[in-house]
């Protein structure tokens, strides 16, 4: 049975330190183009944009790619995508990948991954990835997400902190890992049931993704499974900043 999933990604027009992010030209078209392509190339059944603005609607519209306008006061991506598969009535089983809007270099084989990942597993009802860490100097960074996971291939818990803590090999300014173990940095993308999305959007936030800024604390701590496919290799990161929007202008660039 071939592989089938969505794509939604949302894409809103505010944005601190780079207003109108997804409309922002790199090598000679928006951001959101490059974006839907990865998503094209992943071979996602629909791909869907979730936005908040009509110049993004109407840019997306005129890539021949869907936009569905949403509540402007949702406080996450996740909640834009639950609402856009209630307003097309996708059944509760269907898979769909949140692709994020800033990120362009996104390996369209990690698209397919994490829908894989999740299509694989029948108790999980959320899939994300994660990456083997290279650099020891990584495991200590706060901006670098780790994810401990079980035998299973199931998260134990997210953490902007070491974890796994190697007592008698780290100190509180560094260290080595001891070699028994991968140390694994989490990749920030999500293939979801519909059934997941609507449960997710009833609960409540826990104190565990206040205490770490991370949203998905929020489903370890409601109870539910997280399945986590390990990839090669942390992605190129988005698109945040104006020297990102250069460093991946360059890149994009020398592939055309």
């Amino acid at each position: 049975m071939s592989l089938r999933f969505k794509v939604v990604i949302p894409a809103r027009y505010a944005s601190t330190r780079l207003p109108g992010k997804p409309l922002l030209k790199i090598a000679g078209k928006p951001m959101i183009a490059h974006v839907c392509d990865r998503a094209q190339e992943a071979d996602a059944e629909e791909i869907i944009v979730a936005t908040d603005d009509e110049r993004i609607l109407q840019t997306v519209n005129d890539l021949g790619i869907k936009a569905i306008m949403t509540n402007p006061d949702h406080q996450s991506g996740t909640e834009r995508i639950a609402e856009v598969a209630r307003l097309r009535g996708w059944r509760h089983d269907e898979i769909i990948v949140n692709l994020q809007g800033d990120e362009p270099l996104i390996p369209p084989a990690y698209i397919r991954e994490v829908a894989a990942a999740l299509a694989g597993h029948q108790q999980a009802g959320i899939a994300t990835l994660a990456a083997e860490i290279i650099d020891n100097e990584e495991i200590f960074n706060p901006n670098a997400v780790k994810v401990v996971v079980n035998k299973a291939g199931l998260a134990l818990y997210f953490s902007r902190a070491p974890i796994p803590w190697e007592r008698g090999h780290f100190t509180h300014a560094g260290g080595t890992p001891s070699g028994k173990m991968p140390y694994l940095r989490h990749i920030g993308m999500y293939a979801y049931t519909v059934n997941f999305l609507n449960r997710y959007c009833q609960w409540e936030a826990s104190p565990l993704e206040s205490v770490e800024s991370l949203e998905q604390l929020r489903i370890l701590w409601h109870g539910e499974p997280v399945q986590v496919k390990v990839v090669a290799q942390t992605p190129a990161a988005g698109v945040d900043t104006p020297e990102d929007l250069i460093r991946v202008e360059q890149i994009l660039s020398a592939y055309r």
